[in-house]
């Protein structure tokens, strides 16, 4: 008999990570996970931005981040400013990053749904590539054929079952980043 508990492991983690990518993902509401992909360059190394500051939500259009070290806070702007995909201005007082979250227009709504679902892709090759790892196991494995087609169908409606969670995910974001 196969064992399909590694196969549902591996899905189950791609999903999540699919689920984690989608939190980043620009809705047009500000939330601090948008920021996470952030890198500032700070004593000589590259830092992610949530390591050297606190960002918190003020307002539903407003991300508020106070560096741990006041020093830091031009880099923290530029880095934030160099980060097209964000299409962020944030401005500081000294001590404090305020970066106004601006409504998204049509266009710009779009063009986040498409770089969402290139997120879609990236998910599914993961669930694929699981799928053919367990694959190869079942044909290598000294299962009798009856058991090998067995596994191989319990494989495959896995794999339909986790498609459909990322699709439903993906649905789910993109009514909400269309929303208005």
């Amino acid at each position: 008999m196969y064992d399909s508990s590694s196969v549902k492991e591996k899905m189950t983690a791609a999903v999540d990570r699919f689920k984690e990518e989608m939190k980043k993902v620009r809705t047009g509401r500000a939330h601090p996970d948008m920021l996470s992909n952030v890198k500032v360059e700070v004593y000589g190394q590259y830092s992610p931005l949530n390591q050297i500051s606190n960002i918190s939500v003020s307002g539903a259009s407003m991300l508020q981040i106070t560096p741990y070290d006041v020093s830091n806070i031009a880099k923290i702007s530029a880095a934030i400013r160099a980060d097209q995909s964000l299409g962020l201005n944030p401005t500081d007082d000294g001590r404090i990053v305020r970066v106004p979250i601006p409504p998204l227009t049509e266009e710009r709504r779009k063009e986040i749904v498409k770089n969402a679902s290139s997120k879609v892709e990236d998910a599914k090759i993961a669930l694929r590539q699981a799928r053919d790892d367990a694959r190869k196991e079942i044909k290598g494995g000294e299962l009798t054929e009856d058991a090998k087609k067995r596994a191989e169908k319990e494989i495959d409606d896995l794999i339909k079952s986790f498609n459909a969670d990322v699709d439903k995910l993906f649905a789910e974001k993109e009514a909400e980043i269309m929303k208005i």
